[in-house]
């Protein structure tokens, strides 16, 4: 049986891609860039997207890849590089005002909430996820909230999980279950840490990553069964 949940926000939750592109757009009007087409979005998700899983893997810093995503960005379509700095420092606020669950989220957390202990479990900026948190109400549905900024380290790394368990308490393994949308860093972060993992894959990509879930849905509402 399960008793507790993890669950990742970006992508799982929320539709990342949306909040996305209206920060994206949002910060190019105030930052005078001139106009941000899809073509550009699609770029700079792509960039954006090679960037976090450098995080993951070690290979460069918070810090580095934020910046460093837009500098890569701005070069492509020849634009300031100067301003990649203020411009993140500008998305991270942005970030946090489009609030867009997939469907059923919202409902199946509501379902969940006094029945099973859940826990947000992130890599996103504090700044973005705690404006996102509060926005959505999802604030008032956790049980706590775990950022990596705040315990040091990024998902996939055993000790992020290490750090989550030290505050939520004793629970056998066996009774938990992470749920994200991410194969290198949820699926991957829920096998490191020894607990029951859930891909959400509502596009239904292929897995071609050689990393195995235990289970797979592509509507947030299927993980209710799993639970019960």
């Amino acid at each position: 049986m399960i008793k507790v949940i993890l669950w990742d926000i970006d992508g799982t939750l929320l539709d990342f891609l949306q909040a996305e592109k209206a920060g994206i757009r949002s910060c190019f009007e105030k930052f005078e860039l001139g106009e941000c087409t899809d073509d550009m979005l699609n770029t700079y998700s792509a960039i954006n997207e090679r960037y976090w899983k450098m995080l993951e893997q070690g290979m460069m810093t918070k810090p580095e890849i934020l910046i460093g995503r837009f500098i890569e960005f701005f070069r492509e379509y020849q634009l300031d590089t100067s301003v990649a700095e203020a411009f993140n420092a500008e998305y991270q606020v942005r970030l946090g005002d489009t609030i867009c669950f997939h469907e059923h989220a919202l409902e199946t957390l509501k379902s969940f909430k006094g029945n099973v202990r859940q826990y947000a479990v992130t890599n996103g900026t504090k700044i973005a996820q705690m404006r996102k948190l509060q926005k959505s109400g999802m604030n008032d549905i956790f049980d706590d909230v775990f950022i990596s900024e705040d315990i040091g380290i990024e998902k996939p790394n055993k000790s992020f999980f290490d750090g989550v368990f030290s505050k939520i308490g004793q629970y056998d393994k066996s009774e938990m279950i992470i749920v994200g949308d991410s194969l290198t860093s949820d699926i991957q972060g829920g096998i490191n840490a020894e607990i029951k993992t859930c891909w959400f894959n509502p596009n239904r990509k292929e897995n071609t990553s050689g990393i195995t879930p235990d289970y797979e849905i592509e509507d947030i509402a299927q993980i209710i069964p799993i639970v019960q």
